[in-house]
């Protein structure tokens, strides 16, 4: 039979489910408004949309390396609560995911929700995985790097997955990236725990070194020195800007006599060659989201109107 528009709306409103959910629960149930109903709420789709505006927050960092060490995937799982993320239903489903995602590679978050696991859609898989563990869980993000050729790759989680970094390097010939697969996740240990805004000088835009220039001359201006000590003062102030700001240039964490780019350089020419960092990613769970600040006395009030 016919579904109109206004009826799909209608089944919307009441579930959160999505268009498409609604209109075929309506087809299946011969527009019969609740037993729509019914068939979304056993196929869990309708609990899970109405947890979909909850705020997913909490969750996991994880990471999965390819057992040649040329392909790294990292992703953020969110759940709402620190609870949920230390169970193992979610545990086993963010495993699950990464595998997934480090196998087909997609574009993005919307692509990575079309694509098929277990026979189904990801997004309703996810969908199901909702109703079984009773919180909005949500893929956030994902990044992968991948080396050809003399290249390798490695990875650290901390703290169980509040942080992750991948981090990848080129090197001249196989046996200096054997070599410096260890070093890799000490790097990356590294730039969990110093957080670099860039890899390199390089990377650091130039409107940014202009910024810092700006600011450390009306400093110095403040300070009474004189233009001509000032001209001369800048380029050190920039100079150590970019040694703080940058994965090469800052102090090794377990060696604070030498820099990352030092301690890479040696460890690689000790090995009979030389070896260049090309690329690092950095999660921090939660990151640029806006948590939700509960008020339990509001919201029981809510619920009793």
């Amino acid at each position: 039979m016919a579904i109109t528009a206004a009826e799909v709306k209608k089944l919307r409103e009441m579930t959160g489910a999505g268009m498409m959910d609604c209109k075929k629960a309506l087809q299946e149930a011969q527009g019969d408004m609740d037993k729509a109903v019914e068939i979304l709420r056993k196929k869990g789709i309708a609990k899970a949309a109405k947890k979909a505006d909850r705020v997913a927050s909490e969750g996991a960092v994880s990471l999965e390396i390819s057992d040649d060490y040329k392909c790294a995937t990292i992703s953020e799982i969110n759940s709402e609560t620190d609870f949920v993320a230390q169970n193992d239903n979610f545990k086993q489903l963010v495993k699950k995911a990464l595998r997934h995602i480090h196998i087909t590679s997609p574009d993005s978050v919307e692509d990575l929700l079309q694509t098929e696991i277990d026979g189904v859609k990801f997004e309703e898989f996810m969908k199901a995985e909702i109703a079984k563990i009773g919180e909005n869980i949500v893929v956030r993000r994902f990044d992968k790097i991948c080396v050809e050729g003399s290249g390798v790759v490695n990875g650290y989680i901390h703290m169980g997955g509040k942080i992750g970094v991948i981090v990848a390097a080129t090197c001249d010939k196989d046996e200096v990236c054997e070599a410096v697969k260890d070093l890799l996740k000490d790097i990356a240990m590294h730039i969990a725990a110093m957080n670099p805004k860039y890899l390199d000088e390089s990377a650091v835009p130039e409107s940014v070194l202009e910024k810092e220039k700006e600011i450390a001359k009306a400093q110095l201006e403040k300070e009474g020195k004189p233009t001509n000590i000032i001209d001369k003062i800048i380029p050190g102030k920039i100079k150590k800007f970019v040694e703080e700001n940058t994965l090469l240039g800052q102090k090794f964490v377990k060696d604070d006599k030498k820099s990352v780019k030092q301690i890479l350089d040696e460890t690689a020419k000790a090995a009979g060659g030389t070896a260049k960092i090309v690329q690092f990613v950095r999660y921090e769970l939660g990151e640029g989201i806006e948590r939700k600040q509960d008020d339990f006395a509001s919201e029981v009030a809510a619920q009793m109107k």
